[in-house]
């Protein structure tokens, strides 16, 4: 097999641009981190990858991802309920406020973590507010302000976010779901890979009897 010149090749070992940050993370196989993007105190499943500029903290992220450029995947909520709101009172080292920070606003802030399903695509933009949950296969539009969960195979847009449609009938995504390809092995992703563009055909050779 001939592959053009200048394409990316992937393996199970994560990639990383040069230009992004880690930290206190894992990455799935098959993973691709873009260009300046930040992962913080997150898990990032098999085959998701990110477009440049991805902020991405306290968030547990399935496979199989696509999460376009300039996502914000829980920005950083501050304590409103304090006379002063501003991080100077939490990152006190910072400021030479005090020896140590206030972990009890980073802990606060751990709680509310986003979760994401399998194969879920995020467009350009959009940014996923802190505590929400994201179901299997669901659309987030580009530009889009997810406030509340979002179904499995919803399609959601618009400021802030809303169902728009269902990708699927109810039937069609209650198969999948229970198919639930994403967790097949690399040899089975092999195998049967040719399938994976047809529907109905494909749930009616792997549907659960």
């Amino acid at each position: 097999m001939s592959i053009p010149a200048n394409t990316k090749i992937l393996s199970e070992k994560p990639n990383l641009h040069e230009s992004s940050t880690v930290l206190n993370s894992r990455l799935g196989t098959w993973t691709d981190i873009g260009p300046n993007s930040l992962v913080q105190d997150s898990i990032i499943g098999d085959y998701t990858y990110t477009d440049g500029d991805v902020n991405i903290i306290y968030a547990n992220i399935g496979k199989f991802c696509s999460i376009a450029s300039h996502v914000r995947i829980n920005p950083g909520n501050h304590p409103m309920w304090r006379v002063s709101q501003h991080h100077m009172t939490y990152r006190r080292v910072q400021y030479q406020f005090g020896n140590t920070d206030d972990q009890e606003i980073f802990n606060w802030r751990k709680e509310h973590e986003v979760t994401i399903g399998h194969d879920v695509w995020i467009g350009h933009n959009a940014i996923i507010m802190p505590g929400v949950t994201i179901g299997n296969g669901a659309v987030i539009g580009s530009g889009a302000v997810v406030t509340k969960d979002v179904d499995s195979y919803t399609v959601a847009a618009e400021v802030p976010a809303k169902p728009i449609r269902k990708r699927f009938r109810k039937e069609i995504a209650e198969e999948l779901e229970q198919i639930a390809w994403w967790d097949w092995t690399r040899e089975e992703l092999e195998e049967r890979f040719d399938e994976l563009n047809d529907v109905e055909q494909f749930i009616k050779k792997y549907k659960k009897q």
